[in-house]
């Protein structure tokens, strides 16, 4: 009863011109796209966070925040999960911040990390510039600004000629834009293997 149920409130949203998330990289898309118009400011302050579960106030945050909210609403604490993992492995992480030990306010507000868990969890894909290798709810590192580094989620929505967009904070805010290819890519994730 309850799978014909299922079936006919998808049949009701699609009649009604709703999309139906199909995948969790899609629902992962959504949630990272719930935060348009909530998060509109780019802010890198460090904060002492609550653990786990901690966030800076919603109405800002950086490009790994985004990342955060959206794996969160998903049942994953990044928060968690790389302390946790950093506490064991503290030598395999990146030494870019002077640190002597983890610290669970910032260190997975931090692209490099997020690349070194990312990676340590077996989630790793190639780099490519083929538009249909990226899907909706991957996660995508680059370098903005030079040499800064920066995380996007692939968007279900795509532009005219294919390419998905993205979610991500870049300075304004989350944000959707068609900027995949735009930032020299570094890093290629897939957190669901639907």
């Amino acid at each position: 009863m309850k799978t014909v149920l299922s079936i006919a409130l998808f049949l009701t949203l699609l009649a009604c011109g709703q999309k139906v998330a199909a995948t969790k990289g899609e629902k992962l898309a959504e949630a990272a796209r719930s935060q348009i118009g909530v998060t509109n400011t780019y802010d890198p302050a460090y904060v002492s966070l609550k653990y786990p579960g901690g966030d800076v106030p919603k109405e800002r945050g950086v490009c790994t925040d985004v990342v955060v909210r959206a794996l969160r609403k998903e049942g994953f604490d990044l928060q968690k999960l790389v302390h946790e993992d950093m506490k064991k492995n503290f030598s395999k992480y990146p030494k870019r911040w002077s640190l002597k030990r983890p610290d669970k306010n910032i260190d997975h507000r931090r692209v490099p990390n997020l690349r070194t868990y990312f990676k340590r969890r077996g989630i790793e894909l190639k780099v490519t510039q083929n538009k249909d290798d990226y899907q909706p709810g991957d996660l995508v590192t680059c370098t903005v600004a030079g040499n800064r580094p920066h995380i996007m989620i692939v968007s279900d929505k795509k532009n005219s000629d294919g390419a998905p967009h993205i979610i991500h904070n870049i300075g304004g805010g989350a944000a959707e834009n068609d900027d995949l290819f735009t930032y020299p890519i570094t890093g290629h994730y897939r957190w669901f293997k639907d």
